[in-house]
């Protein structure tokens, strides 16, 4: 049971790596301007609007997501019990020889 957690931490280890290098290509595109043309094939478009040429611009507009929590809607009804105890000396009632001995 102990290789679950193993290969998962494998798992984000590798995407971590892989996001760096994304990000550090990104950069040095940005930065050094053959590697942005090789990217495009050859040359650089007049109207280039990749996503370099945006993050070194900073035309990037970060939108706020609302996210709404569903409740849940489940009715649970709790009916109290109700427990009425009343002192009745049943010994009373009973027949002579009929009911259990009297405690004194």
């Amino acid at each position: 049971m102990t290789a679950q957690p193993a290969n998962r931490q494998r798992l984000h280890a590798a995407i971590a790596l892989l996001s760096l290098a994304l990000w550090l290509c990104g950069a040095a595109a940005e930065s050094w301007t053959p590697l942005h043309a090789w990217l495009h094939g050859g040359s650089i478009p007049d109207n280039d609007d990749c996503a370099i040429v945006l993050i070194a611009h900073g035309k990037i507009d970060l939108v706020d997501y609302v996210v709404r929590v569903p409740v849940p809607t489940v009715w649970v009804e709790l009916t109290p019990r109700i427990i009425v105890s009343e002192f009745s000396p049943a010994i009373a009632f009973l027949p002579p020889g009929r009911a259990p001995p009297a405690s004194v």
